[in-house]
């Protein structure tokens, strides 16, 4: 009835961020240094794993708000704040959900926040490697996650925005999310190796450079 084989590491090293492909991105700006704010409505902060040790379960949380600043010519200096509602986590299944809400997983009474601040920024070409502290159930681990920049736009409204895909995987004990169960036929019902998962859009609160 969990969500999410084994790994004794807290974070699977780190594979490069795929490019995306030209014909698939579109460009606003040439610079995309500025200061800006995660759009919700159009960003999902997501994860899946393994259940059963035969399917993926996929799961997303749909609260949450962040801000960048992006300095392309300089991305040490850039920064990334998110905080995410961790009642709002939903699998479409109710039961599910509820059960992610509780002490075996989330604790969402106790620890109502789930959040992550960034503590170093790279960059090589349009590849941003993305590392901070990541903070669940109270317990802080440090993660890094690849991105690739998914290009800008200008939309209807004005709005400079930018985009960004980027996933990493992670061991879910090292933050006390270990419910488990055995199965009959061995192996476990959850796996502790959960990959998350990020299609961002930010508005940028200073334009850019065109």
């Amino acid at each position: 009835m969990g969500l999410f084989t084994r790994s004794s590491a807290s974070q699977a090293p780190a594979a490069p961020a795929a490019p995306i492909p030209a014909e698939e991105t579109s460009s606003a700006v040439s610079d995309l240094s500025g200061d800006y704010v995660i759009d919700p409505t159009h960003t999902r902060l997501g994860f899946s794993a393994r259940h059963a040790m035969v399917t993926k379960v996929r799961g997303q949380f749909d609260e949450f708000e962040g801000t960048a600043h992006v300095d392309a010519a300089n991305p040490a200096s850039s920064s990334v704040s998110v905080t995410i509602q961790a009642a709002s986590v939903t699998t479409g299944n109710a039961q599910r959900d509820g059960h992610l809400k509780t002490p075996d997983f989330f604790d969402v009474e106790n620890y109502p926040q789930i959040t992550f601040v960034s503590t170093d920024v790279e960059r090589n070409s349009g590849a941003w490697d993305v590392t901070g502290d990541l903070t669940i159930n109270g317990v802080t681990k440090s993660v890094t996650i690849p991105f690739a920049e998914t290009g800008s736009a200008k939309d209807p409204f004005g709005n400079i925005r930018i985009g960004f895909e980027g996933t990493t995987t992670i061991n879910r004990t090292d933050w006390n999310l270990t419910f488990q169960a055995a199965l009959e036929t061995g192996g476990v019902l959850v796996s502790e190796k959960v990959t998350l998962e990020f299609d961002v859009s930010a508005i940028a609160q200073v334009p850019a450079q065109a």
